[in-house]
């Protein structure tokens, strides 16, 4: 029997599987650079207007560097952070079919069948480079609808493309090396992350002729925006990228061969031979778990924030000195001031991420469920709410601390910068923290279908996804106010700079605590994995 045998008919599984997600999130990101050019086209008509909104080291930082000033290479430009969410997506698409179906045992029981040892990981990526390919395929055709160049359309696509394949690599690598799939996840957001962060350095440091520009080419986030569709069209950083991920496949099919089904090639570190009387309860042992997910996520918090703050006060200076930049941001950010409408969206972006962690810390109970480590804890005189709430302390404060580091770091380094650091760091800690009833609703999203449907917990991702999309692309695609008002991020205050509305915030930690409720209450009444 070949390695690959099945593998035509796991994919199929996977499209069944991934019926509703996998189109909506292909015909989304697809519509968001579509919709851009007859926007942007109305809003920056000019060379030089499109010019002088991107000479900034702030948007440098957050989308690159722009390359030449015609339409194309500007809204290829604007749309510099869609890369990373192809990435993020491709890496859960992959993780979710390879690692998680082994963590549940779903893995082994198809292995029982006519299915080749490689079968699982090549239909995976098979599934995510085909929903890539089809992306960069719409997208190209869409991009030439709009009367762009045809050389330039198929080079966004593949620049779009080519982000999702190389971290689909990245994550095919990382389920191989754990037997955790949260761990995996976590790896492949951090190569994730630091590639974002090294593109980010390298460009803003080229910039300002500074000695760092190098970094960006460390970056696979770097490669793909280095096509310069619309302008040099650099054919030679799509064939970087494609060999990078052509080689990452191969690693990934090498380490697999190497390993046992269910476990990984970096061994889990074994414990000492009695328990610390610091584990005695279940909140202990909670703390244990969650500690180093936990700080690594208020350190990069911390460190977005003072990205946040550092670059502020430069786009403030530009809006004020551009009508067409201050129409467009009083469109996104309401009618406060010019620096506080910058800071309403970006720490709205640091919600969406928290939310991101709020889903992964309350997933942890399925981890424990799933993997038979939640059975002797609950055969003590630990009950079922006892055991699901020392974990969800940290999935719904968790994020409280993320958000209060961003928060600092933002108001320490802009106060720096106007010389009020008192007044500046209580405003945006409580801009960040009124973030938090919103992520709270995910989060009781998540814990709602761990309750009630168990096997579905994985498509509690799909809220920050969903969530992210709309709030970054949902008003540029003219999307209907009801289908934007379905992100709880939606209703949140405008801070800072706007009023602080009770009701809105009362009203999603309501919705939030009734999930949480029924989530718990089926748990309590649903048989558990023995």
């Amino acid at each position: 029997m070949s390695t690959l045998t099945g593998t035509r008919g796991l994919i199929r599984l996977i499209l069944r599987r991934d019926r509703l997600i996998l189109p909506l999130w292909i015909v989304f990101l697809t519509l968001i650079p579509v919709s851009y050019v007859s926007s942007f086209n109305e809003l920056f008509p000019t060379a030089a207007s499109r010019r002088q909104y991107a000479d900034n080291s702030g948007f440098i930082t957050l989308y690159g560097v722009l390359p030449d000033t015609s339409l194309g290479e500007f809204v290829t430009w604007r749309v510099g952070f869609v890369p990373v969410m192809v990435g993020l997506i491709s890496i859960l698409t992959v993780i979710r079919h390879t690692r998680v179906e082994e963590e549940t045992g779903r893995r082994e029981l198809l292995g029982s069948t006519v299915v080749g040892r490689h079968a699982a990981l090549a239909a995976a990526l098979a599934t995510t480079f085909g929903a890539n390919l089809l992306l960069g395929i719409l997208i190209a055709v869409g991009m030439h609808s709009q009367d762009l160049a045809l050389a330039g359309s198929v080079a966004i696509g593949l620049e779009f493309a080519l982000a999702g394949w190389v971290f689909a690599a990245i994550g095919a690598v990382t389920a191989q090396l754990t037997s955790s799939a949260g761990t995996a996840r976590g790896l492949a957001l951090g190569a994730l992350g630091a590639s974002y962060a090294l593109r980010a350095a390298g460009d803003t440091s080229a910039h300002a002729d500074g000695p760092l520009w190098w970094l960006s080419w460390l970056s696979p986030i770097g490669w793909v925006q280095k096509l310069y569709p619309y302008g040099a069209n650099r054919w030679s950083m799509a064939v970087l990228a494609l060999v990078v991920a052509l080689f990452l496949v191969g690693v990934a099919i090498a380490l697999s061969a190497r390993r046992d089904v269910g476990s990984g090639l970096l061994p889990a570190r074994p414990g000492p031979a009695a328990g610390s009387a610091h584990l005695s309860t279940p909140l202990a042992l909670a703390w244990r778990l969650h500690r180093g997910l936990l700080a690594a996520w208020v350190v990069a918090f911390a460190l977005l924030g003072v990205l946040f703050g550092a670059v502020a006060k430069g786009v403030g200076d530009m809006m004020r000195d551009d009508s067409a930049t201050r129409e467009f941001f009083a469109r996104i950010g309401g009618k406060a001031g010019l620096i506080d409408s910058y800071f309403v969206g970006v720490l709205t972006i640091a919600g969406l991420i928290a939310a991101a962690y709020a889903v992964q810390a309350t997933l942890r109970l399925r981890v424990e469920e799933t993997s038979g480590r939640a059975e002797p804890v609950l055969a003590t005189a630990t009950g079922r709410l006892r055991w699901a709430t020392s974990h969800l302390v940290f999935a719904l404060l968790g994020p409280a601390a993320a958000l209060l580091a961003a928060g600092v770091g933002a108001g320490v380094t802009y106060g720096a910068t106007v010389g009020e650091v008192g007044h500046q760091t209580a405003r945006l800690m409580g801009a960040a923290l009124v973030q938090l009833p919103a992520v709270w609703v995910l989060a009781g999203i998540a814990i709602a279908l761990f309750g009630l449907l168990p096997r579905l917990s994985a498509a509690a991702w799909a809220g920050p996804v969903i969530c992210l999309l709309l709030g970054i692309a949902g008003a540029a695609v003219q999307l209907d106010q009801w289908v934007l008002d379905l992100s709880p991020f939606a209703h949140l205050p405008s801070l800072p700079g706007g009023g602080l509305h009770v009701l809105p915030i009362t009203a999603l930690i309501l919705i939030a605590a009734a999930l949480a409720a029924a989530g718990l209450s089926g748990l309590r009444h649903r048989d558990l994995p023995t």
